[in-house]
């Protein structure tokens, strides 16, 4: 084991206990201080889904819509269905990764600014589907009352009892739910179709070129995109226990996004680290709400001056492993492309699609 890898492991072992074992035990007696670590941990949720799509080369700036549908999706099954929250959570990623990918078979052939735009514009759309259905959603007056998640049990057997209003709980339940979505996003970014992703991003046209089939893929980042943040707005929905027309707005659409940058596009941690110091950021900065967002701009401002690598790119970058561009040259993508010719490229890659 080389020196970084074993900084690596020491690092990701710190984090964690720090993460799942003393902010718990100094937060106990603290509600509001424990709400804030709930809550970016449920906004990182939510980035590691723009994170995909900018893995393909797409601006992302609508996940705040698809958290709105997620939240009301639970709302909705919980308080006039009937269903427990169990039962309506993977129904609320299921629901707007089923939307994303109707959209994206239309939206994910536009690029650049054309593509953030119109993914910013789903947020506002979406918020006044949820405004004016009033039959649904309640209009403008919201869901309020959503219980917190029961006791979840499988054949009779209780495997997570009722916590009631614990926030200890939630937080747990928000943390593995993080945990989970990180490890799974970045066995998906070590596999071949991470691979590909990384690929469409380098050059869409020459991957093309290898019998890829480009389009199942962007859809196929996208889809999980939005199945991400419909969790996270599931999580919200029931942690709030209310929901409104404005809970999801543009503005939350683009700091989704900003999460993204700030703790560096080039890491996977990236979008964890942005959310927990932009959400810490936003609470130190509330006593003096009015120059908020202008201080705000300010530091990610100065942020994209000197860091526009983002917080990733300084020491704790350099222990995770900066992704130089003689690296870059190496990766798997890189070598999927390479290994491409017009005799043999063909044989050595499966055509798709």
């Amino acid at each position: 084991m080389n020196q970084k890898n074993y900084a690596r492991i020491v690092l990701v072992a710190t984090l964690l206990f720090i993460y799942l074992i003393v902010l718990p035990i100094i937060f106990r007696n603290q509600r509001y201080l424990l709400n804030i670590v709930i809550t970016a941990s449920l906004l990182s949720c939510a980035s590691l889904g723009v994170w995909i799509t900018f893995s393909i080369g797409r601006i992302n700036i609508g996940q705040g819509a698809f958290a709105g549908i997620g939240g009301y999706t639970t709302a909705i099954l919980i308080m006039k269905a009937g269903f427990s929250f169990w039962q309506s959570f993977l129904l609320a990623g299921l629901l707007a990764a089923l939307i994303g990918f109707l959209f994206g078979l239309v939206i994910l052939r536009l690029k650049g600014v054309y593509f953030a735009m119109l993914t910013l514009s789903l947020t506002e759309t979406f918020r006044l589907i949820f405004l004016n259905a009033e039959g649904l959603t309640n209009g403008g007056n919201g869901i309020m009352g959503i219980p917190r998640p029961g006791a979840l049990s499988i054949a009779g057997i209780t495997i997570i009892p009722n916590f009631g209003r614990s926030n200890i709980f939630f937080y747990y339940l928000s943390a593995t739910i993080l945990i989970i979505v990180f490890l799974a996003v970045w066995r998906l970014y070590k596999s071949r179709i991470g691979w590909i992703f990384k690929a469409i991003r380098i050059s869409e046209d020459l991957t093309r070129s290898c019998g890829i089939n480009i389009v199942k893929y962007r859809i196929m980042a996208y889809s999980i995109c939005c199945f991400l943040g419909g969790i996270a707005g599931s999580l919200f929905t029931v942690f709030y226990q209310n929901i409104f027309p404005a809970s999801f707005q543009v503005n939350d659409s683009v700091y989704f996004m900003l999460y993204c940058f700030l703790g560096g596009l080039d890491y996977l941690a990236g979008p964890i680290l942005g959310a927990f110091v932009l959400t810490g950021a936003f609470e130190v900065l509330r006593f003096i709400q009015k120059y908020q967002e202008g201080i705000y701009a300010c530091i990610m401002i100065a942020l994209m001056l000197w860091l526009p690598n983002g917080l990733m790119s300084l020491n704790l970058g350099k222990v995770f492993g900066k992704r130089k561009e003689k690296e870059l040259e190496t990766t798997e993508a890189d070598k999927l492309l390479k290994s491409y010719n017009p005799d043999s490229g063909r044989k050595s890659l499966k055509k798709e699609g």
